[in-house]
């Protein structure tokens, strides 16, 4: 049980730990942007193809 404790002190004292939580957050960060794009594209794109449906006649 103490080497457990230990392996957890020395988590807490080193660098890793808070690299790890800031490679997280910048990931959840750019995985927020990739789905905002994503969103707007496909947005734009069926507006486009909405206007081209209503252009050729189609119902």
């Amino acid at each position: 049980m103490q080497s457990l404790a230990e392996s957890v002190r020395k988590f807490l004292v080193s660098e890793d730990g808070p690299t790890a939580v800031e490679y997280a957050v910048m990931l959840a960060l750019i995985v927020i942007v990739c789905l905002t794009a994503i969103q707007a594209i496909a947005s734009n794109a069926k507006s486009t193809f909405a206007g081209i449906k209503s252009r050729m006649g189609g119902s």
